[in-house]
């Protein structure tokens, strides 16, 4: 007779979902229609409770009812189950839905009014620093990874987090495949290469399922990749932040306490204007910006040698003295970059004698020396306009 583990079914995960009553509507979570979302990957299962916003911060004994219950399915390793704010027809709940309410130990964001949100530190974590872009396309994740490399090169203990939702990049870009382990069914330890500890989303989903979740789903999931993960003792995590300044932006950097914010950016006008609009979002929360890199910053051809300012060139360098921010480096538009990326081998770990290497681990020492000279998160003051 043929053994192997167990298959859990969206069926299975259902039934038993149908068992968690909600009792001020007076019915199970399945029958009312207020599951969402719901993922299943190798024994890991993801879903999200559809609620009034109203209701949300009450009902977080209700999400962990709903996470017991399917945590007891024979196959299940891991669940996660998010509260997601849903005003349903007639109600009068503000335009800004309430947060989602988050698991035992995360933030709460701050509510509408002025009050400021709490950033509680992450046990074992020295720093947390973010990379974003204000824009897609701009090599802010390739950056992030090689970032995180360099740091690691620096004799330090790094941590990655993907904090993309939609679009998960870091299982492709550090070559790490598989599912993370659960020792006791709460908690996921992060997956290892080249030093570094990496959690992603992507490792919990297909690389081409699409993630059609709300606003505060994401905010949740966030919060629980963050929290729920057993980090161990780390120097520096670096977080590759989703492009642009939406809700999931804006909730991460007031949530997570953040030492600061490295700005990715190529050299033309359209890319610069959003990256401003990325490094004013981190300063309106009192989130230090560390600095700007400008990628894709020129190009020498393989062949003979010469230079071409594709993107034009020194647009970064010329914006961080215009907002008065430090300039951190320039990375080349290089193929051998782009190849060592996609093939999960980036180009710090895979040429580490190479120009493009030693630029990455240049802009490495500055972060790090920035972070050391404290740089650090300081007391929030969340001013949303």
């Amino acid at each position: 007779m043929a053994t192997g583990r167990i298959t859990v079914t969206e069926a299975a995960v259902r039934e038993a979902l149908g068992k968690v009553r909600d009792e001020e509507r007076g019915g199970d979570l399945v029958g009312l229609g207020m599951i969402s979302g719901l993922t299943l990957r190798d024994g890991h299962v993801l879903f999200s409770i559809e609620v009034d916003p109203q209701r949300g911060p009450a009902l977080e004994p209700l999400r962990q009812a709903a996470e017991k219950a399917v945590a007891a399915l024979p196959g299940v390793l891991s669940v996660t189950a998010v509260l997601t704010a849903h005003r349903g027809a007639g109600t009068t709940a503000p335009a800004a839905a309430a947060p989602a309410a988050a698991p035992a130990g995360a933030p709460r964001a701050a509510a509408q009014g002025g009050a400021q949100s709490r950033k509680l530190p992450i046990a074992g974590i020295g720093s947390i620093i973010a990379v974003a872009s204000g824009k897609g396309g701009v090599g802010k994740s390739t950056t992030a990874v090689n970032l995180a490399l360099g740091l690691a090169a620096l004799g330090l203990k790094v941590g990655l987090l993907d904090a993309d939702i939609y679009g998960p990049s870091m299982p492709r870009m550090t070559g790490i495949t598989g599912k993370p382990n659960s020792p006791d069914g709460k908690s996921m330890d992060p997956k290892e290469n080249y030093g570094l500890k990496v959690m992603s989303i992507g490792f919990l989903i297909d690389e081409e399922t699409p993630m059609i979740w709300r606003g505060p789903m994401v905010q949740s999931a966030l919060s629980q990749m963050l929290r729920d993960v057993n980090w161990g003792t780390l120097d520096v995590l670096v977080v590759d932040m989703p492009p642009g300044t939406g809700d999931a932006q804006l909730t991460m950097a007031q949530q997570v306490p953040l030492a600061g914010a490295v700005i990715v950016s190529t050299p033309q006008d359209i890319a610069l204007l959003d990256a401003r609009k990325g490094l004013n979002m981190f300063r309106k929360v009192d989130v230090p910006v560390l600095g700007i890199i400008e990628n894709m910053s020129y190009f020498c051809c393989p062949n003979c040698g010469h230079r071409t300012d594709i993107f034009s060139h020194g647009g970064a360098r010329a914006e961080a003295e215009k907002l008065g921010c430090d300039f951190l480096g320039e990375i080349p538009l290089d193929i051998a970059i782009r190849e060592t990326s996609d093939a999960g081998h980036p180009i710090v770990v895979s040429a580490p004698d190479s120009p493009h290497s030693e630029a990455y681990r240049g802009i490495a020492a500055r972060v790090w020396d920035k972070l050391r000279s404290g740089a650090g998160p300081v007391a929030p003051r969340i001013v949303i306009e």
